[in-house]
């Protein structure tokens, strides 16, 4: 048994380690010519100094060798990266010196994140061409916001995080706009809630916010990829709402950053960024008083002394009105004196005015004559105005029809009548003015004549000239005298006697004193 045992050991063909090994690499490479292999970059550290690069690619299970020889490197279309998910496609072969195959890659494409990377690169290319990412269009975040908007997932740490630190800061009004924050649909919901904060009113029941935060936490590139929907960038670039982009940790980013008016690096950092700290505020605010009241005061105190050096600078009350108080005595002093010169002035001038019954007599004789001219005017006037109207009349006549020419005739007629009666009743009426004036001042003529006074009882002497006389020192004995009384005239001869008791006893009677005003014009001013 034993030596059919060692027989049948020694049938089988032994081999080298190198004819393995060798067995092993044409095999693998006659089977694996030409490949694609998906899978993660792994422990890539740049090109060897010999220029080749040596690598994994590895999935969640397996793990395999990649090598990129020197003149391959050179072709590729991009540099691989550390966690890069690439296709490679080449060929699989073996190590003999270490019994461990691996794929030698002739070209290398994106795939996973890397053509995510590529896709995002020609969006934010083609998006920034657009001017979406100008800083000149981004809007300067509100100081002190009365309301703040938030979009983000409800159920996450995020939205927490947010409003304890608005809390802390400055407590306002937030309103949460719950999206998800990963998927497929993440984009169109988060476009859909900034579009939908955007249409709000500030008048209605649920009023606009005055800043926007759009907030997620960290992950892959895969995770953020709905923040770089085109649809959502559009839609924070048109926002007119201040957008704070809150996306991912600080070494994150996505389009969304690019389009917001600020980025934050963490959702907390937003929070800070959206809201003052309220203490601080309130210290800022006490000192700003102080100093306000400070300056207030300084400033009173600095106006008060310019106020006391001024009023030091200005004459008193007494001595402005010092002057104007002399010119007021002095006027009151003058006054009483001007109104007894003003009087006698006045009087001197009344005295002056000679009012006799001749002068009325005269100027009723004027009067009379102007109103003899005025009728002989008005009268010729009025007949002139109707010789005009008739010739007028009679030259037209011919030129109208019997029946206009009959209505214009009695038109003409009536005008005729009313200016006719018009002329009566305004010559009527000056007649009557006329009439009143003259006997106002008959009137006045008897009033101011000197019959009225021989009808009290007084008498009028005169010489045998016509000369008044006035005292009976005047009267010779023998004087043919004239006396006339109220009801006439008559003749008598002055004696001796008479006229010595005339001198003695005419002076306290009245009798030839009032006769004699009546007489003398000039003293026709004192009967009044």
């Amino acid at each position: 048994m034993n030596e059919l045992a060692t027989e049948s050991r020694t049938n089988a063909a032994e081999y080298t380690v190198s004819e393995i090994s060798g067995a092993l690499k044409r095999t693998v490479e006659d089977a694996f010519g030409n490949v694609r292999v998906r899978g993660e970059i792994s422990g890539y550290r740049g090109p060897h100094s010999s220029g080749h690069a040596y690598f994994s690619l590895k999935d969640d299970r397996s793990r395999i060798e990649a090598v990129v020889w020197k003149g391959t490197m050179s072709r590729l279309k991009f540099r691989p990266e550390e966690g890069m998910e690439v296709i490679a496609t080449g060929r699989l072969t073996t190590y003999p010196g270490s019994s461990k195959y691996q794929i030698v890659i002739d070209n290398l494409e994106p795939a996973g994140a890397g053509a995510l990377m590529a896709l995002l690169e020609e969006r934010k290319r083609r998006l920034a061409a657009e001017g979406l990412f100008d800083d000149r269009r981004k809007q300067l975040l509100p100081f002190m916001p009365l309301v703040i908007g938030v979009v983000t997932s409800p159920t996450g740490a995020v939205i927490r995080d947010i409003i304890h630190r608005i809390k802390d800061r400055f407590p306002l009004h937030v309103l949460v706009w719950p999206v998800r924050v990963q998927g497929e649909t993440s984009g169109a919901e988060v476009a859909a809630a900034v579009n939908g904060f955007n249409e709000l009113s500030e008048l209605g029941a649920i009023r606009r916010p005055d800043l926007l935060i759009v907030a997620r936490g960290g992950g892959s590139l895969e995770d953020l990829w709905g923040f770089n929907d085109e649809g959502l960038v559009r839609a924070v670039a048109a926002s007119h709402i201040p957008v704070i982009s809150a996306v991912g940790h600080e070494t994150d980013w996505t389009l969304i950053d690019l389009a917001a008016d600020r980025r934050a690096p963490t959702p907390t950092g937003a929070a800070e960024l959206a809201v003052p700290v309220k203490a601080e505020l309130e210290a800022v605010l006490a000192n700003l008083g102080a100093r306000l009241r400070g300056a207030v005061s300084r400033m009173i105190d600095r106006r008060s002394q310019a106020v006391r050096a001024a009023a030091r600078a200005l004459p008193t009350p007494d001595q402005l009105l010092a002057l104007p108080r002399r010119r007021f005595d002095e006027a009151t002093s003058r006054l009483g004196r001007a109104l007894t010169v003003t009087t006698e002035r006045k009087r001197a001038r009344l005295s002056a005015v000679r009012l006799s019954p001749a002068t009325l007599a005269r100027r009723i004789s004027e009067t009379r004559r102007h109103l003899d001219r005025d009728m002989l005017r008005a009268d010729a006037a009025l007949r002139a105005m109707v010789r005009e109207k008739r010739i007028r009349f009679d030259r037209t006549k011919g030129r109208l029809s019997p029946e206009p020419l009959v209505r214009r005739q009695e038109a003409f007629g009536q005008q005729l009548t009313a200016l006719e009666r018009r002329a009566v009743l305004a010559v009527g009426r000056r007649l009557e003015r006329a009439r009143t004036s003259l006997s106002q001042a008959d009137r006045l003529m008897a009033t101011l004549s000197h019959k009225a006074v021989l009808a009290r009882g007084f008498a009028l002497v005169r010489d045998a000239d016509g000369t008044v006389l006035k005292r009976a020192a005047e009267v010779a004995a023998g004087a043919a005298l004239s006396i006339e009384f109220a009801d006439g005239t008559t003749n008598a001869i002055a004696t001796s006697g008479s006229a010595i008791a005339a001198s003695g006893e005419a002076k306290p009677k009245p009798v030839a004193r009032p006769a004699a005003k009546v007489k003398e014009p000039g003293n026709q001013g004192s009967l009044f």
